[in-house]
């Protein structure tokens, strides 16, 4: 019977141990254990081997901060207290994205004072710097980039988003250029470009017609927002395109390695498949599948349908009915086990040179320190 155990061993430990390999990105779908999977890799980096680490959460969730003893994350890396690293010299930060405060830190970084006043103070700007679609993914590989080019990190570990979106950061470059060569920005920008005339000035007969189709359907003020934004940022936008193409090839290269974390479950199986599509079409290095709370029963040789008779048998004899029901429970968990294995290879038959480790049901949730080395010692099965 095909089985999670049927593709090459996933070897963690070689991962983080190797200097080579400077970020991991930890990707899947929701509630497959992925930000507990990202701080115990980097727990593990730290302590185990020594690495000076930081793990960065794009997932608003406080799961994170809670399982490493920190009363909140935010946009600057938060030092973990407490951890083993006296003998192998490591250190162990965490941070989670703020995607507003990480757009204001670029437009500081990279205009003068009164140029970035005057961003600030746009609505639109206000607006897409906090809740515009893609935003955020933007923002991660700003974020990425930034930790990335100040080389104070052995390794950074990244917990992306749950679904699909965790791989919309991969399209940030794409997206950003289409804008940024876009008809509506070229016609946007005209005005600006033009002397300093108004918004509405008549500076072609087609950006004339195109900007009463938009304000009757935008209306003038946003329209006169959105034309101050485009303005203001217009220095800006080769730099982000730039920064963002540059980060894009550093998740292509050998130092980056992606790990898929998935469950025995139909969909969570589904996206680490087509995760794994994507990072192949896009030439992204994956290093393997975690397969998290997979289910084994405590006898194996036993199977569901042998349990299932002997506990019929001994109902029958009457005098061993908790006997019988320790039988009915471990044929449940076998069928479960059968189920989870069928379910598994689907993407280890469609995969199957892609490495995989399967990480056995935890018997409570992980809320601190200790459950996630617990957890890191069972990804590497040391």
């Amino acid at each position: 019977m095909p089985s999670e155990d049927a593709a090459p061993q996933l070897d963690v430990d070689q991962i983080l141990a190797d200097p080579g390999v400077r970020i991991v990105v930890c990707c899947g779908a929701g509630g497959v254990g992925k930000t507990t999977t990202a701080a115990a890799l980097a727990l593990r980096a730290a302590e185990q081997h020594g690495r000076r680490t930081v793990v960065l959460t794009i997932d608003p969730a406080r799961r994170l901060a809670q399982s490493l003893g920190l009363t909140e994350l935010d946009n600057t890396p938060r030092q973990v207290k407490g951890i083993d690293v006296e003998a192998s010299g490591g250190e162990l930060h965490a941070m989670m994205l703020d995607m507003k405060r990480t757009f204001d830190d670029v437009v500081l970084q990279h205009t003068d004072p009164t140029k970035a006043a005057e961003i600030f103070a746009n609505p639109f700007y206000q607006a897409m710097s906090s809740t515009f679609a893609g935003t955020q993914e933007y923002m991660a590989m700003e974020k990425l980039g930034q930790l990335h080019a100040r080389g104070e990190w052995d390794l950074i570990v990244v917990d992306t988003p749950p679904s699909r979106s965790a791989l919309d950061f991969l399209d940030a470059p794409a997206r950003l250029s289409r804008f940024l060569d876009g008809r509506m920005l070229r016609l946007l920008l005209a005005p600006a470009r033009s002397g300093g005339r108004s918004m509405f000035n008549l500076v072609t007969a087609s950006f004339g017609m195109f900007s009463k189709v938009v304000q009757k359907v935008l209306g003038a003020q946003l329209l006169t927002d959105l034309s101050g934004f485009v303005a203001a940022l217009d220095s800006m936008f080769g730099g982000f395109r730039q920064r963002a193409e540059q980060t894009y090839r550093i998740l292509q290269a050998r130092e980056t390695a992606f790990v898929l974390v998935a469950a025995p479950e139909p969909d969570a199986v589904r996206e680490a498949a087509y995760f794994a599509s994507r990072l192949r079409e896009e030439k992204m290095p994956l290093a393997g599948l975690v397969l998290n709370r997979v289910h084994r029963p405590v006898v194996p040789q036993l199977d569901a349908e042998q349990s299932g008779a002997a506990a019929e048998r001994l109902a029958e004899l009457g005098g061993h009915e908790a006997t019988a029901d320790v039988l009915r429970a471990h044929a449940a968990l076998a069928r479960q086990a059968v189920r989870e294995q069928q379910v598994a290879a689907r993407f280890t038959e469609a995969f199957p040179a892609v490495p995989a480790v399967s990480v056995t049901a935890q018997p409570a949730d992980v809320h601190d320190v200790d459950g996630l080395r617990t957890i890191g010692a069972a990804i590497s099965r040391s």
